[in-house]
């Protein structure tokens, strides 16, 4: 498993740890029962806090994604492909509803951020 966290971004670590597990299980990189690193090993691989990982760990099992067994760890749950799709889709809503909260606080009009929606969808 191949885990980046970008240091300088606005994203908490223990949500790019989330975003990029959860990716990995959507995708079929990690399958049912896949054991996930300890919290200490991947801590330390990650340079990161191991209460960062623990409370990764812990969101993805209120997700679905993970069952922990305690004395041996943490494993990929039998997930819903289906159910782990709506479940990013809903993140991307959130992510939508800040982004259009934030425009309409710097004085956006509803019909500028479409047109920038729109010419932002227009540049692949």
């Amino acid at each position: 498993m191949k885990i980046i966290i970008n240091n300088a971004s606005m994203v908490p670590v223990y949500e790019q740890l989330m975003d990029q597990i959860k990716q990995e299980i959507i995708d079929g990189g990690m399958r049912e029962g896949t054991i996930l690193p300890s919290v200490r090993n991947l801590a330390n691989e990650l340079k990161i806090s191991a209460l960062t990982v623990k409370k990764a760990y812990d969101r993805l099992e209120e997700e679905g994604f993970v069952v922990t067994v305690h004395g041996k760890g943490s494993f990929v749950a039998a997930t819903d492909r289906q159910l782990a799709l709506e479940s990013r889709k809903k993140a991307i809503e959130e992510e939508f509803s800040l982004a259009i909260e934030r425009a309409r606080a710097l004085g956006l009009t509803d019909g500028e951020i479409r047109e920038t929606l729109e010419i932002l969808l227009g540049e692949e």
